[in-house]
């Protein structure tokens, strides 16, 4: 068996550089706090017209580690990926994440498809020990629907 030449492997680091003082960090402590994070992150102009879906990354108290917009498309749909969103919570060492995506048309109901990758995200979550707090649904004008809240994690 041959060797494997040292020149030819990826060396991989892992490396968390936050541009803030650690101790600034937003805390979250309710759905409001929460949705006042997901406000900053959403493209206002586009809210209207394209879904999005955000993530908001949480340490042990439940300070803010970082936002990450996962996905960005059309009127009715966006894809998020369940593998990505985990990837940077674990690069993160999130303990917690919460989930948003908006709604163009405004109607907050959650569709099939909400709850079951919100299911698909919340069991690989709990494989990795990063827990699915919530999902807001969020409306270009203003409301909010939270899963947590309506029982549906």
């Amino acid at each position: 068996m041959k060797a494997i030449d040292k020149n030819m492997v990826t060396e991989i680091t892992i490396s968390y550089k936050p541009k803030f003082d650690i101790a600034e960090r937003p805390v979250v402590r309710t759905g409001t706090d929460a949705l006042n994070q997901f406000i900053l992150g959403f493209d206002r102009e586009t809210m209207m017209i394209q879904e999005e879906f955000l993530v908001l990354y949480l340490n042990r108290a439940n300070a803010v580690l970082g936002l990450f917009k996962a996905s960005k498309g059309g009127l009715t749909g966006t894809v998020a990926d369940t593998r990505l969103i985990l990837a940077v919570g674990l690069k993160l060492l999130a303990t917690s994440v919460i989930l948003a995506h908006n709604h163009p048309s405004g109607n907050l109901n959650p569709s099939l498809a909400d709850q079951e990758l919100t299911g698909k995200l919340y069991e690989a979550g709990r494989l990795m020990d990063i827990k699915v707090v919530d999902h807001l649904i969020v409306s270009p004008t203003g409301g909010c629907y939270s899963f947590a809240d309506n029982g549906l994690l």
